[in-house]
């Protein structure tokens, strides 16, 4: 990559942040219903087309980075250690998903995909469907790495782990949402999930002999 391609490619990085913090905030003061894409554009003083040419749907403003959270998840249990059962190997995931909600700005969070999929039933309806390839993507995984197990008991554990993460997102949100302070919010929320996460291990232990 030449030095001009790399500047182009960073001012574009730095634009399409700018945008997705501008809504954010307007997200966070208004609501996500009531923010158009065209107010967006106005914030951020950049035309409604280039807002459109970073995030085709007013979704992909919060959603946007949906697919590589996924692949993220889906590639821990898929290249988890033998010993390991899909629940160890997502622990940190979601231990990290708790840390960048500590070190979040609270203005910015009311603006962002926990807090704002408890508020709109029209994103948490679009939200649940990427939940649901979630599911499918694990469980994708777990036939790949233990196809001894029956597809039905595979999408079954895949659909409680992302049960799992979904809850814990939701209590972020929550947190956010209430003005929970965070360093009093996030031991609960790591708590949980790990009893949550403790019972799944157990389980899937159950399921097959060590390897």
């Amino acid at each position: 990559m030449t030095k001009v391609q790399g500047l182009r490619e960073r001012k574009k990085a730095q634009q399409r942040e700018l945008i997705a913090d501008t809504a954010a905030a307007l997200f966070g003061e208004r609501g996500f219903d009531a923010v158009s894409m065209a107010d967006v554009a106005r914030a951020s003083n950049v035309s409604d087309q280039t807002v459109y040419n970073y995030f085709p749907t007013k979704p992909d403003l919060v959603l946007d980075r949906a697919d590589d959270y996924r692949e993220r998840y889906a590639r821990a249990v898929r290249e988890r250690s033998d010993d390991q059962s899909p629940a160890e190997a997502l622990g940190p995931l979601v231990s990290i998903d708790v840390d960048i909600y500590l070190g979040e700005d609270p203005a910015l969070a009311k603006g962002e995909f926990p807090a704002l999929c408890l508020q709109s039933a029209g994103l948490r309806r679009f939200a649940l469907e990427l939940r649901e390839q979630q599911g499918e993507e694990l469980a994708d995984a777990l036939a790949e790495t233990d196809p001894g197990i029956p597809g039905i008991v595979a999408r079954v554990h895949a659909a409680a782990l992302v049960s799992v993460i979904q809850s814990v997102t939701d209590a972020i949100g929550r947190a956010v949402i209430d003005g929970s302070p965070a360093r009093e919010a996030a031991p609960r929320m790591t708590h949980d999930s790990a009893i949550a996460l403790g019972h799944l291990d157990r389980a899937f232990r159950l399921l097959r002999p060590p390897r």
